[in-house]
């Protein structure tokens, strides 16, 4: 029987794939979250106008990670590493779609 956590993954790979298709982006999910089956390294998810995406879901997120009103994204950084930026995933999806792909 397969684990709650691993359905609720799934799950929301699903999700974000329709909901990338839904805006007419091409967005194609790798068989068993394994990435291998598109061809890319086994951490890929899904794939959207050619953007390799991991995907996670979390019942709750660091309060310094919150994208509050007012603000478009959070920039953040561990020492010594490169700079990551937070988005929401409509605005990711808007974005790809109003430059033709990533």
């Amino acid at each position: 029987m397969t684990h709650p956590s691993k359905v609720k993954g799934n799950n929301y790979e699903r999700e974000l794939v329709k909901e990338a298709q839904a805006k007419g982006l091409e967005a194609e999910r790798a068989y068993a979250s394994n990435g291998k089956a598109l061809g890319e390294c086994e951490e890929v998810d899904l794939i959207v106008e050619g953007c390799r995406i991991q995907a996670k879901r979390r019942k709750g997120l660091p309060q310094y990670l919150a994208i509050n009103d007012g603000v478009d994204a959070v920039v953040f950084r561990q020492d010594k590493k490169e700079s990551m930026v937070l988005i929401k995933w409509s605005d990711f999806t808007d974005k790809i779609k109003e430059t033709n792909g990533w």
